[in-house]
């Protein structure tokens, strides 16, 4: 795929993804903080904005954002054609463009369903078409090609409309210099940060029985900044701080933002990797299929994991490696993604499901 391939800006038209209504359900929902980035605009909002961003991801380590940029039907259109990637492609060729995360420790291409193990013997119902921030890095299938400007346009978006403003107001939170965490999370700098694509299916009721409902178990992203564009389908859970799982509000047009172990390790532990999991939607969304529209955010492949410790925060308590043993961004998402849902788990006595990566203890909670 050439640069050239994706020159054109005629957007294309592509079928209207309907999505499940809202869930009827009272649901115990996680009280998240929301951030209003239009605040950026003054010096004063800055401050307010680097406070708040700086408590809710010490306390939740999740939060919503709004004003981001995107007008709700801009975000809708990303909807119908991230469903392209699923309903636009046949099973066949699917298969042409399957990643080979267990050979490259890369997810770029599709992961087809039943390649994860969840429980029992139980594998996901859940399909990824994962797209680097340079589209032009593989090739993709021929309904997909088309919708590349877009694609591209929507990635640069995230990185720098999204990920850098609140990677400034991280660093400001821990009193370090403002350009801390952007400076090693370049656009065009050599990495694997990718926008994905991401649809469940409905299981059967023998599935959701082996596996307690559980469609994705407890875990932390391996990334840095995990951007999610909220959708009505109610499965997604945090494991709040008293130790109970609760759910994530639908705010149309809103972005849901989490810290991953990138950013625990770059922090020295003030910010943590915040443990979440999907699981079964609530009865009146169930035969729903649920798709969703990420940008995982990582650190550019060269850099090495150590702390950026500061006034706020100048002795990593609990450290996981010492410097000179800190993986590369490279090395720890190679070893995360080949792993994930292929690799034997061992049961630590509190039931949390363990294994060691590069060196450093990884845990999912089932």
């Amino acid at each position: 795929m050439t640069i050239a391939a994706v020159a054109s800006e005629r957007p294309v038209a592509v079928p209207h993804y309907v999505p499940a209504p809202e869930a009827d359900e009272d649901l115990d929902y996680a009280d998240l903080a929301i951030i209003d980035l239009s605040k950026l605009a003054t010096p004063a909002g800055k401050s307010e904005l680097a406070v708040e961003v700086r408590n809710a991801m010490r306390e939740q380590g999740f939060c919503y954002v709004v004003n981001h940029g995107y007008t709700s039907g801009q975000t809708e259109r990303m909807f119908d054609i991230a469903d392209v990637a699923f309903s636009g492609v046949s099973d066949e060729e699917k298969r042409v463009y399957e990643g080979r995360m267990l050979q490259t420790g890369s997810y770029q291409g599709f992961k087809l369903r039943q390649y994860w193990h969840i429980d029992s013997g139980v594998h996901d119902q859940v399909e990824n078409y994962n797209i680097n921030r340079d589209v032009t890095k593989k090739e993709h299938p021929q309904a997909i090609r088309p919708l590349l400007p877009e694609i591209r346009e929507f990635s640069k978006h995230n990185h720098l409309n999204v990920l850098h403003p609140i990677l400034r107001l991280l660093a400001l939170g821990m009193g370090l210099p403002e350009e801390t965490f952007v400076d090693i999370h370049g656009y065009g700098a050599v990495g694997e940060t990718y926008s994905r694509f991401m649809k469940y299916y409905p299981r059967s009721e023998e599935e959701e029985a082996k596996t307690n409902n559980v469609w994705l178990k407890g875990h932390t992203d391996f990334g840095s900044i995990t951007i999610l564009y909220s959708q009505p389908v109610a499965a997604l859970q945090i494991l709040s701080p008293d130790g109970k799982w609760r759910w994530i509000r639908h705010i149309p047009n809103a972005l849901v933002i989490n810290a991953g172990d990138a950013l625990e390790y770059l922090s020295g532990g003030f910010y943590r990797g915040t443990i979440h999991r999907v699981v079964q939607p609530p009865p009146s969304q169930r035969g729903y299929t649920r798709l969703g529209v990420f940008y995982f955010a990582m650190p550019d492949d060269d850099v090495k994991l150590v702390p950026r410790l500061s006034p706020v925060n100048p002795v990593w308590a609990d450290r996981k490696f010492k410097d000179e043993d800190a993986p590369t961004m490279e090395a720890h998402r190679k070893g995360r993604t080949s792993a994930y849902g292929k690799s034997e788990l061992k049961k630590s006595d509190d039931g949390v499901e363990e294994e060691v990566i590069n060196g450093v203890l990884i845990r999912h909670y089932n």
